[in-house]
């Protein structure tokens, strides 16, 4: 009985061991920043009403062999009275290693969902800090589900490839 134990034991560590081989963090960092006021010091003068636009993208590119790397691009204009506050912009990246032997859906979710939740709180205390370093009041971003955005992702691509398909035919 207790060698069935060690052997079950053995072959829950092996699994254990395979999963955390299938994905793994291997850095993370900031690729580019840029932040512009353009209307500063006239913006400071305007009661702070601000019209915030969010725009998220995200690119995966393969590296090598189960290696990726994952940009998140987080683009934040806010304008106040119609002019421009700031433009800040913050290019997240990590590299993942992500094994062959997933399916290619389960790998595009990894790299279009999963790597995105964990860059965004990286590149979100980024993009605070820039805005706060600039002295305008605090920019807190509300956690983005990257797991809807992907699903949409994948229902557009569906539906224009479904469009293309009754074009050509």
């Amino acid at each position: 009985m207790a060698d069935e134990q060690q052997v079950n034991g053995a072959a829950q560590g092996e699994a254990t061991e395979q999963q955390q081989q299938a994905f793994a963090i291997q850095r993370i960092y900031t690729k580019d920043v840029s932040f512009e006021s353009p209307n500063a010091p006239e913006i400071f003068r305007k009661e702070w009403q601000p019209e915030l636009g969010l725009d998220l993208n995200v690119k995966n590119t393969k590296l090598e062999d189960n290696t990726y790397e994952v940009v998140l691009k987080i683009t934040a204009t806010n304008k106040v009275a119609g002019e421009v506050a700031f433009l800040a912009e913050v290019h997240q990246a990590g590299i993942f290693t992500v094994a062959d032997s997933l399916e290619e859906a389960q790998r595009a979710q990894l790299l279009g969902a999963f790597c995105p939740n964990i860059l965004f709180p990286y590149a979100r205390e980024c993009l605070s800090s820039l805005v706060s370093r600039a002295t305008f009041p605090q920019l807190n971003l509300a956690p983005v589900n990257f797991d809807a955005v992907f699903a949409q992702h994948v229902q557009q691509r569906q539906q224009q490839q479904a469009e293309q398909q009754q074009t050509d035919a």
